[in-house]
């Protein structure tokens, strides 16, 4: 599935500190039974199982991941949560989510206009007067649509020169991971570039979207939207290991250590080393990645998150359907990004819905099949290698590569 592992570049997640390397193939077991809408016919997981331990031949520390589906609940774990002690990984972890947080804050704005409080058609300037202003950028001309499915055109802030200087070099991000960074600090970085283009003319993955989105939530409904996101989504489906974290650095337990290789200078933080010393980097304030991926869940809710979302437990009919309609994500072959919803097709034709997530040192996917019948969440507590693709590809379709 080669395009999400494109995906994986476009996708990470708000503040992905150290850009995710491309994934080397890993190599599933047989096909073990046929494959349906909902994929393969079968219990059996050793293909996924596999997949799992080949992304920690691989190099990841440590991988795990939950599937869900009519043959009931599997759990997989491989390799380490701690490299200094060996601790194996746990298979009721908790980690940081990523950009898998947009899905969930764009729940939030589509419930908000299931209530009447907002259109998506809304000018984001109607909610946030004069902010998403500067050097070409224009919030008059930009609609809450345009936010939730990338074609605003908004540049991404952490593809800031100085937000990358201050945070995602090695010295830097070591020296300053404990910052606060508020929401609209994101957007002034962002607004000292110019944008990448006129808004509606084309795609392209920006953090600052989902900054802007978040503070849109907060001026419609007077909330945090961290609050706002617990009070519609986490409590109603009892997701107890999910959690916004706001300014806290640390991990609730259970939960890994988790590892990266950190730039060591601007020009290599644009593609993130593979190579060279790992660092622990389990610690760092979620504001850093914002509105669009500070979350921290675990593989159990996940996909009771996306499987009630699919079935309809969410949203509206009308609202569900606008989440689902997809544009084209330019250069990712069989991807179709809707609003915080990625739709891929697999290597079998199984369609499956749902967001990739890459914050520094953490790397997870979160997908169901488009009846919901069948999820999939995983994590990896190392961000430089590993084929999280593979992994999909092993649960859905099960069969040889």
């Amino acid at each position: 599935m080669r395009a999400t592992r494109a995906l994986r570049f476009a996708l990470v997640g708000a503040v992905a500190l150290t850009a995710t390397s491309l994934m080397a193939s890993a190599v599933a077991a047989p096909a073990s039974g046929p494959v349906s809408a909902s994929g393969p016919a079968t219990g059996d997981h050793s293909a996924t199982q596999e997949a799992m331990d080949a992304a920690v031949r691989d190099g990841v520390p440590g991988v795990v991941g939950q599937a869900e589906g009519e043959y009931g609940t599997w759990k997989g774990t491989s390799g380490v949560g701690n490299l200094r002690t060996k601790q194996p990984r746990s298979a009721h972890d908790r980690y940081r989510v990523g950009s898998v947080t947009k899905t969930f804050v764009a729940t939030v704005l589509l419930q908000l206009e299931a209530e009447g409080e907002l259109s998506l058609d809304d000018k984001v300037d109607e909610w946030l007067p004069g902010v998403v202003r500067g050097n070409g950028h224009d919030g008059r001309r930009i609609t809450l649509r345009q936010l939730l499915n990338h074609t605003s055109g908004v540049f991404d802030y952490r593809d800031d020169s100085g937000f990358v200087r201050k945070y995602i070099v090695k010295d830097a991000f070591f020296e300053n991971r404990y910052d606060t960074v508020t929401l609209d600090r994101h957007v002034k970085y962002a607004m000292a570039n110019e944008p990448y283009f006129k808004p509606g003319a084309s795609w392209r993955y920006s953090n600052t979207n989902y900054s802007l989105a978040a503070m849109v939530i907060e001026k419609a409904t007077g909330n945090w939207y961290g609050d706002e996101i617990r009070r519609r989504i986490v409590e109603p489906l009892g997701l107890h290991a999910t959690s916004v974290p706001g300014t806290d650095p640390r991990m609730p337990r259970p939960s890994s250590r988790t590892y990266a290789k950190l730039a060591e200078s601007t020009t290599e933080s644009t593609t993130g080393p593979t190579s060279g010393p790992t660092y622990d980097v389990t610690e760092l304030n979620p504001t850093l990645a914002g509105g669009g991926g500070d979350m921290i869940s675990d593989a159990r809710d996940l996909n009771r998150f996306y499987s009630a979302l699919i079935r309809g437990k969410l949203l509206p009919r009308a609202q569900l359907a606008e989440m689902r309609t997809t544009v084209e994500a330019p250069g990712l072959p069989g991807v179709g990004y809707g609003l915080g919803l990625a739709e891929r097709t697999l290597s079998c034709g199984v369609v499956v819905w749902g967001h990739h997530g890459g914050i520094v040192g953490s790397v997870s996917e979160a997908v169901t099949t488009a009846d919901g019948r069948h999820s999939l969440a995983f994590n990896f507590n190392g961000d430089w290698s590993g084929d999280s693709d593979a992994v999909i590809e092993a649960e859905f379709c099960d069969q040889e590569r």
